[in-house]
């Protein structure tokens, strides 16, 4: 009878340690249940000025093109795929096992990207670009190319060019935490790639707002720098 006791509390212990050994393990290998859903509704700090606390330096052409910025865009044309992650509003991802769609509240814009799909062959450029996802681990990226050059990279009016790729890096770090970090390479506006990194947090039970660019404006008229 001690031999069999013996036995089951060894194989009990065995049982614990395995247990144990097998929950470090998938810690450390991102075996989360949240690690590669990025659905939800998520919400980043206003970025302003995307080359902050970068390495962006602009060549000849773009210092030209930023010098003339004066602010006069269309408040209801898109503003391309940075300012949306720059804005103070909500994102709403739906993730699937072959799509990513990115909503965003401001501007009511979306994209709905290709998980592995194949690379765009029609390069015309648009406003919001073309774009296709991959995993590298456990962070989807995104790549974009033919975007048009009539968009800013920011508010305060960093240029780009039509030739500029973008480079988007959406990893989950926690429960409620998404590291999103976006390379520019633009060689007709920047003298070499570079990249700005931020942290979006996740809002539990949130559902993007209607967002109509001219309704009940009155205070458009007023402001410096603004198209009447």
């Amino acid at each position: 009878r001690d031999w069999e006791f013996r036995r089951v509390l060894f194989r009990s212990r065995m049982f614990i340690w395995l247990g144990l050994a097998a929950l470090a393990f998938g810690q450390q290998a991102g075996t989360e249940p949240w690690r590669r859903d990025l659905t939800g509704t998520w919400l980043g700090p206003y970025t302003p000025d995307l080359t902050r606390g970068t390495t962006a330096k602009l060549t000849p052409w773009g210092e030209e093109k930023f010098a003339k910025f004066d602010g006069l865009l269309d408040p209801c044309l898109p503003v391309g795929v940075t300012r949306q992650a720059n804005a103070p509003d909500p994102i709403q991802i739906v993730q699937t096992k072959e799509r990513v769609v990115i909503m965003y509240e401001s501007w009511h814009e979306f994209r709905s990207i290709p998980i592995n799909g194949p690379e765009p062959t029609d390069l015309y450029p648009i406003w919001m670009g073309k774009s296709t996802a991959k995993w590298d681990g456990d962070a989807l990226v995104i790549t974009t190319v033919a975007l048009n050059d009539i968009t800013t990279l920011d508010t305060v009016g960093h240029p780009h060019s039509d030739q500029m790729k973008l480079t988007e890096r959406l990893e989950r770090t926690g429960p409620a935490t998404m590291a999103y970090e976006v390379t520019v390479d633009d060689p007709k506006a920047y003298t070499g790639p570079w990249k700005q990194a931020r942290v979006f947090k996740l809002m539990p039970n949130t559902e993007l707002l209607e967002y109509v660019c001219l309704e009940n404006e009155k205070d458009r008229e007023h402001l410096v720098g603004t198209k009447k």
